[in-house]
């Protein structure tokens, strides 16, 4: 075939006008070129060196693995804080006193929990250890959480009969044994057992034991009564209600009931006034004086 032949293989100098159905003429860019392959894939372009800069000296490579295996600096270790920063001596005497008062919580929740859970073969066999560590510290009632908790206000007072050293006698007026309790608590931090529950609870005891018409009812009645009279009388004698040479002939008890006044945004109604439920008059007995006691 002719070289100047028109066909579609046939070779066109440079500058030639195009024809149609020619394709179209790719641009031919500067630098070398690298011959592919019909069907090959596209070579990736490699990144062109970088040319160090004129009077520098190229890096030795040891230089370059030495840098690269360096760790990067953090600074300062950080200085131990807490049970950390004591001595291996004081670090063992916190872990012993961790360790004791870890025991001694969970005795203290076992104790507990046998107290109040139903009779069963523990209790049986040591109730008696389970009641002298919970009470009277750790007593647990439903008095606070009860469908229908305390809303009475129940005061204990006592008068004396006093024969004086002339032999003549005289009745004392009447003491608010739990109102000096109240103001004993008032502003106490620790408050002992006996300015919060001796008086209330000998008072429960004897009403518990007792009928409306103040007769025993029970073994435990004469007890209660026992205990509540030698309480009325311990108390009088430390608030001095005798002067020297005068004798403590009996005592009386009462008790005065109110109700708890209810919330101010409550529209509840409830009565004010006292009720009062007086005792017979107790002889007093050697036995109920305090140097008997002692």
């Amino acid at each position: 075939m002719d070289a100047y032949d028109g066909g579609s293989n046939a070779q066109r100098q440079p500058g030639a006008p195009s024809e149609p159905g020619d394709a179209p003429e790719r641009e031919v860019q500067d630098g070398p070129e690298t011959a592919q392959a019909p069907g090959e894939p596209a070579a990736v372009s490699q990144p062109q060196e970088e040319f160090p800069a004129p009077g520098r000296q190229p890096a030795d490579p040891a230089e370059i693995r030495q840098a690269a295996a360096a760790p990067a600096p953090y600074g300062d270790p950080p200085t131990p804080t807490g049970v950390a920063a004591l001595s291996l001596r004081y670090q063992i005497g916190v872990a012993l006193a961790l360790a004791v008062v870890a025991v001694a919580v969970c005795v203290h929740i076992g104790m507990v929990f046998l107290h109040v859970a139903p009779q069963n073969t523990v209790t049986k066999q040591h109730g008696r250890g389970v009641d002298d560590w919970v009470y009277p510290e750790f007593e647990q009632n439903w008095k606070l959480f009860a469908p229908n908790p305390l809303q009475l206000n129940i005061a204990v007072q006592v008068r004396a009969r006093i024969r004086s050293a002339d032999g003549g006698s005289r009745t004392s007026g009447w003491y608010d044994l739990s109102a000096q309790d109240g103001r004993a608590i008032d502003g106490n931090l620790l408050p002992s057992h006996t300015q919060q529950n001796e008086l209330r609870r000998s008072w429960d005891l004897f009403v518990a034991t007792h009928d409306a018409d103040n007769r025993p009812v029970g073994l435990r009645g004469t007890l209660s009564e026992t205990y509540l009279r030698r309480i009325v009388v311990l108390r009088l004698e430390r608030d001095d209600a005798t002067a020297p040479g005068d004798v403590l002939v009996s005592v009386q008890v009462r008790s005065r009931t109110t109700n708890v006044p209810p919330p101010k945004w409550s529209e509840e109604k409830v009565s004010v006034q006292p009720v009062y439920r007086e005792l017979p008059w107790w002889a007093v007995t050697a036995d109920d004086t305090e140097g008997s006691v002692r």
